[in-house]
């Protein structure tokens, strides 16, 4: 249903007029603690402790208090489940506040 809902919003977006002012972007898909991890292979207790540490950071938070990740924290994760292997965590920590948000080496200033 959300694939079907996430077409019909891309049409949409195709159909409208573009201007040379705006760009188009689709909408930021949010997800809750339990959508990560259904779709990861980390407890709800991982995801928390992760966020908590600093190894991944929610988007927003609900009206309710509830943290909410974007698409980003799915490729931070398999990225930490790669480094895992062969690191702790503090070290998995210094190695991702090294690199750029997009996965590259942050530049020295």
């Amino acid at each position: 249903m959300l694939a079907f809902l996430r077409d019909v919003w891309h049409l949409m977006l195709m159909m409208r007029p573009q201007t040379d002012t705006e760009p188009i972007r689709p909408p930021i898909r949010l997800y809750r603690i339990g959508d990560v991890v259904r779709h990861t292979p980390f407890s709800r207790q991982t995801i928390h402790n992760y966020t908590i540490m600093g190894l991944i950071r929610e988007a927003e938070w609900t009206q309710g208090g509830h943290r909410l990740y974007d698409e980003s924290v799915f490729d931070r994760l398999s990225r930490i489940l790669t480094l895992r292997q062969t690191k702790t965590l503090s070290e998995i920590r210094d190695i991702l506040r090294s690199e750029a948000p997009d996965g590259t080496r942050a530049q020295a200033t």
